[in-house]
């Protein structure tokens, strides 16, 4: 693909394509789980959050290892069609790699790490043998504080994508309170993190300030919250909004986005589906559909380039310039009066 700039009229041109609707760079889906496509479905809307991750248990080893695999090449096909060049995937296994290798898209995975009763660490450094993989923790309320030291701490040229308030009870957890404290205590987990008091607190006391993090969700999250953080990074963070996934499991609406937008950091707001296992499909244009007074310009960048800063790849993608990889998708269905997406826009990809 070679991109210049042409200051004549085109439509004499031979071999020119015209396109109703706005052209952009290829997104970046900065947070997704290739792996659960095959769960499309199989999870009921608007339970909670701790509801959903009981059912996730439950219905987990009811899929036969081909309806797994049918699923996830089917994700990728259609996200690569709808115009992600670039995905930030958790993993908490091998399935979707075979997929990954053979993919158009550019992934980043990182492996997750969690457990309260035995740790998944040494399983999952087996995935380090992977292609552009790294270690993460899961969250701030499902790894206990040692492996979580030791992530975060470890390899710190490379990012990690921390869950994070995703819901209140990740606060009231430290305090004692809320729905996920009652479920670890009825099934008799005990956190030895809760010390920390927050779970900002507990990020800045365990990250690097040099290392670079996204973190993902962040639907409950406060002005404090955004202070304690931004003060302790000497590097960009990364808050990952993936509105739809919070709405189909809590009905949670993207609040959050104008505390980020007005806390006077340097924000860095990016986009993710989450999996098909808490969303109707993985595509960027219906998330940005989510926020409905934010102007698209600023949405697109989120989408684009924010995401590429997100994962290092920015040199690669992101923007539409000579030299990087990205592909030109073409947003339709856009009131170009008011530059704003309408209920019947979609994105195509063109290159």
């Amino acid at each position: 693909m070679k991109v210049e700039q042409y200051g004549d009229s085109l439509d004499s041109m031979a071999g020119v394509e015209f396109y109703s609707g706005v052209l952009c760079a290829g997104f970046v889906n900065a947070h997704s789980h290739l792996e659960l496509a095959y769960l499309k479905g199989a999870i009921a809307e608007h339970g909670g959050f701790a509801s959903f991750a009981e059912s996730m248990g439950r219905v987990r080893g009811t899929f036969s290892a081909e309806e797994r695999l049918a699923a996830i090449g089917e994700a990728d096909r259609v996200m690569w069609q709808e115009g992600i060049d670039v995905v930030g995937d958790i993993a908490n296994g091998a399935t979707s790699f075979p997929t990954k290798a053979a993919s158009r898209i550019h992934y980043h995975t990182f492996a997750e790490v969690f457990g309260l009763r035995e740790c998944n660490l040494e399983r999952q450094r087996e995935l380090l043998n992977y292609p552009n993989t790294s270690l993460t923790p899961h969250s701030i309320y499902s790894v206990q504080d040692a492996p979580f030291r030791e992530v975060c701490q470890a390899d710190c040229d490379r990012p990690l994508s921390i869950h994070f308030m995703e819901t209140p009870d990740e606060a009231l957890l430290y305090r004692g309170e809320g729905s996920l404290h009652d479920w670890y205590k009825r099934v008799g987990f005990e956190c030895d993190f809760l010390h920390y008091g927050s779970p900002s607190e507990r990020i800045v006391a365990c990250v690097p300030s040099e290392r670079r993090v996204l973190l993902v969700h962040n639907c409950a999250i406060s002005e404090r919250d955004i202070e304690v953080v931004m003060r302790h990074f000497s590097t960009p963070v990364s808050w990952v909004l993936s509105p739809r996934s919070n709405s189909y499991i809590s009905g949670i609406e993207p609040q959050s986005v104008e505390l980020l937008r007005s806390a006077g950091y340097n924000i860095n707001i990016c986009i993710g589906t989450d999996s098909l296992a808490s969303n109707w499909s993985l595509s960027i244009v219906e998330e940005l559909k989510m926020f409905r007074n934010i102007p698209l310009a600023e949405m697109l960048q989120w989408a684009t380039i924010n995401g590429a800063r997100a994962l290092g790849v920015e040199h690669l993608y992101g923007t539409i310039e000579v030299g990087k990889r990205s592909g030109i998708i073409n947003i339709t269905g856009v009131n170009l009066d008011d530059f704003a997406l309408t209920e019947s826009s979609r994105a195509v990809r063109i290159i």
